[in-house]
C-alpha cells in the first residue's frame, strides 16, 4: 500500500481508504462488515472514513466494533459532523453544541478515546463560521480530535475559514472531501489548485462514480439485480449523477482500456484519480472482500502516458482547469 501525507499535517494516510457509506452497518451483513475491514487493514488500508449520520450512527457503531482490536496507533479514523441525528432544533449542523454532542457520541460509537479526522461534512450557513472553527479547536485542545477538515465545501469558504483560524491562533482545516472521479472532474477547475497552494489534502469520494465505472452495467439494458443501480433504496443519488447512456457507453470504453492493461476497470478508474497530487486518499466502498481486493491493488498501478492521453480525450475535465504538473 501506498501512503501520502493529508495536506501539510503530519499524518499519513493510505491513498485507498475504505469508507461505510451504504455499505458498513447498512447494506452489508455484520460477518461481511467484519470481513471487508479486517482485509482492508491486512492489506495496509490505515485510513477509515465514515459519519454520524451514516444509517444515523449504526456505521460507526459497527466500524467501531470490528477495528477494535487493531493497535489504535496503526489506524486514521475519520468521520463527520452536520447531518440531523435527531428532530430537536439544535439536532444538525455545525453550532458548538451540536459539534460537541456529536463528537462525543461518535467517540462512544466508535470505541476510542480520540478521532484522528473530524470533518464539518457540509457547510453550514445557519452558524457563524468563526464558532465551527473555534469548536474545532477547543475539541483539539480537549485531546478529542487530532485534526479537522471539511467535506464538499467551496475553496472560497476553506479560505475564510483558514483566515479565522490564523487570527485567532487556532487550527486549520487539514483535508477537504469532495466528489471526484473521470466522470467528475470539477474540483479540477478551482479546488484543487487552492488546496495544492494551501496545503489542503483532499479524501475524495465516489471515485468509481457509485460503481458505474466498474463497467458491469450495460448500455441500453436493466441494470443486474443484486447491484446498487438496481436496488430503489439505493440507487438514488446514481440515478440521479450517472445513470446516463454515455456515461454507460464511457464506462465501457475504460473497461477496454483496463483490459488491454490486464486490469480492471476499477483498478484503472482509482489508478488515475491517485494522479492528482492533491490527492491524498481515494475513499471506496466494499460489499465483498475480493472488493477490497481489487481495488486496494490500484494504489500500486502505473498508467502509460497514452493511456492517461486517451482517459483525458474520453472523459474531458472542465474548461478551465490546471494540468497535472
Amino acid at each position: 500500500m501506498q501512503y501520502r501525507r493529508l495536506g501539510q499535517a503530519g499524518i499519513q494516510v493510505s491513498a485507498i481508504g475504505l469508507g461505510s457509506y451504504l455499505t458498513i452497518g447498512m447494506s452489508i451483513d455484520e460477518a461481511m462488515s467484519r470481513a471487508t475491514i479486517h482485509k482492508a487493514y491486512e492489506l495496509g488500508i490505515n485510513f477509515f472514513d465514515t459519519a454520524n449520520a451514516y444509517n444515523q450512527g449504526e456505521a460507526e457503531h459497527v466500524l467501531g466494533r470490528h477495528l477494535a482490536g487493531f493497535r489504535r496507533a496503526s489506524l486514521v479514523i475519520a468521520t463527520k459532523v452536520y447531518a440531523p441525528m435527531a428532530d430537536g432544533p439544535n439536532d444538525r449542523g455545525l453550532s458548538a453544541k451540536h459539534i460537541y454532542e456529536q463528537c462525543h457520541a461518535s467517540l462512544k460509537r466508535l470505541q476510542v478515546d480520540y478521532l484522528d479526522l473530524y470533518q464539518c461534512h457540509r457547510p453550514d450557513a445557519a452558524t457563524p463560521l468563526a464558532e465551527t472553527v473555534q469548536a474545532m479547536e477547543d475539541l483539539a485542545r480537549q485531546g478529542k480530535i487530532l485534526y479537522w477538515g471539511t467535506s464538499e465545501w467551496p475553496a472560497w469558504l476553506i479560505a475564510k475559514a483558514h483566515a479565522i483560524a490564523h487570527a485567532r491562533g487556532a487550527r486549520r482545516a487539514v483535508s477537504n472531501q469532495p466528489r471526484y472521479s473521470l466522470l467528475y472532474r470539477q474540483p479540477e477547475a478551482e479546488l484543487f489548485q487552492f488546496c495544492r497552494a494551501e496545503g489542503v489534502g483532499n479524501v475524495v469520494f465516489s471515485p468509481l462514480a457509485h460503481g458505474i465505472l466498474t463497467g458491469k452495467y450495460t448500455p441500453g439494458a436493466e441494470p443486474p439485480a443484486g447491484t446498487r443501480a438496481a436496488d430503489p433504496k439505493q440507487n438514488m443519488i446514481l440515478k440521479r449523477l450517472y445513470w446516463r447512456q454515455d456515461y454507460l457507453e464511457k464506462a465501457q470504453q475504460l473497461k477496454r482500456h483496463a483490459t488491454a492493461m490486464q486490469v480492471s476497470a476499477a483498478q484503472l478508474a482509482l489508478a488515475w484519480v491517485l494522479l492528482r497530487p492533491e490527492v491524498s486518499s481515494a475513499i471506496i466502498g466494499a460489499t465483498r472482500v475480493s472488493q477490497v481486493e481489487e481495488n486496494a491493488a490500484a494504489a500500486e498501478l502505473a498508467i502509460p502516458a497514452d493511456i492517461r492521453r486517451d482517459l483525458d480525450e474520453l472523459f474531458p475535465g472542465p474548461s478551465e482547469t490546471y494540468p497535472i504538473e
